[in-house]
């Protein structure tokens, strides 16, 4: 044992670093959770008034915090299945392409928007999507009134559920086709004889060998269940769709910063937490259970 760490010294050495730096900013903070339990003053600090559990009971007896869950399930429900479903059919229709040069630009491309912060994308989505933006005036030509995608309570989860798949399916298609690349190409050779189509070939090569990897996808996205995307929400919602665009983690901030109703906030934010790290804990436990993946 002392001969294996003398020889890993170097690699201990390289991550101790970012070990203080989780144990500062994310366990030493845990002793702030306490304010959920309080009725905190700014002025008192943690020797403010001790409440137990009002603070949660006053929280789920607001028929706003119900809502927020509902809109954060709804959301984040349907930006984990087009999350998974895009991609893979974007690998799929990428693997097709016989010229590597073009197969490299599209992924490139769709790979782009990945890269840039939510604040960014905001900024071109609010110029995009806006009443006299470029798809309202294209709508315009067909005689379509303008179509308030931000400022409908409607229309407004969607505009977020398919601006969060367009911005996230270029990683999901790169794991797709790194899954596609380890297909045997004997097994379509095969196909090819037995007189299969692409399409058959498809069916009954590609996605059940596909399968393993979209279960694991799947099932390591459960995580994010509660995760409907704060930077997103925060950078394009407004007062106007808070009943169908607030989510856990924007009630939270208006609570907690903007109202500061600091108890109130730290309770929703502990409610969430506890509801997440179990969430994470069984989809880790169903990966291993289903596709055999783990990471200890």
């Amino acid at each position: 044992m002392l001969l294996k760490l003398k020889q890993q010294r170097a690699y201990h050495l390289m991550l101790l670093p970012s070990i203080i730096l989780v144990f500062i900013f994310s366990y030493i903070p845990f002793y702030g959770l306490v304010i959920a339990f309080q009725k905190y003053n700014p002025g008192l600090g943690f020797n403010s008034p001790w409440v137990g559990w009002d603070n949660f009971t006053h929280v789920f007896n607001q028929p706003n915090f119900v809502r927020t869950i509902w809109n954060t399930l709804y959301m984040s429900a349907f930006k984990i299945i087009g999350g998974i479903i895009v991609p893979v059919i974007f690998a799929l229709l990428l693997n097709e392409i016989a010229h590597s040069s073009v197969k490299r630009t599209f992924q490139t491309l769709v790979y782009l928007p990945n890269f840039l912060s939510w604040v960014i994308m905001a900024g071109i989505l609010l110029d995009i999507l806006s009443t006299g933006g470029i798809v309202n005036s294209f709508l315009g030509i067909f005689g379509i009134d303008p179509i308030s995608f931000l400022g409908s309570q409607s229309i407004f989860p969607w505009t977020m559920i398919l601006s969060d798949i367009w911005k996230g399916f270029g990683f999901g298609t790169v794991v797709y086709l790194a899954a596609l690349t380890s297909i045997d190409p004997g097994l379509y050779e095969a196909a090819v004889i037995d007189g299969a189509k692409r399409w058959k070939q498809t069916i009954y090569i590609t996605l059940p060998l596909l399968m393993p990897t979209i279960v694991l996808m799947s099932i390591l996205s459960l995580g994010n269940v509660l995760n409907a995307g704060f930077d997103q929400i925060y950078n394009l919602y407004s007062p106007v769709v808070y009943q169908t665009g607030d989510i856990i983690d924007t009630y939270v901030y208006r609570l907690g910063i903007q109202q500061a109703q600091y108890s109130i906030g730290a309770a929703v934010g502990l409610f969430k937490s506890v509801i997440s790290c179990i969430m994470v804990a069984s989809s880790y436990i169903l990966a291993y259970k289903v596709a055999g993946y783990r990471i200890f």
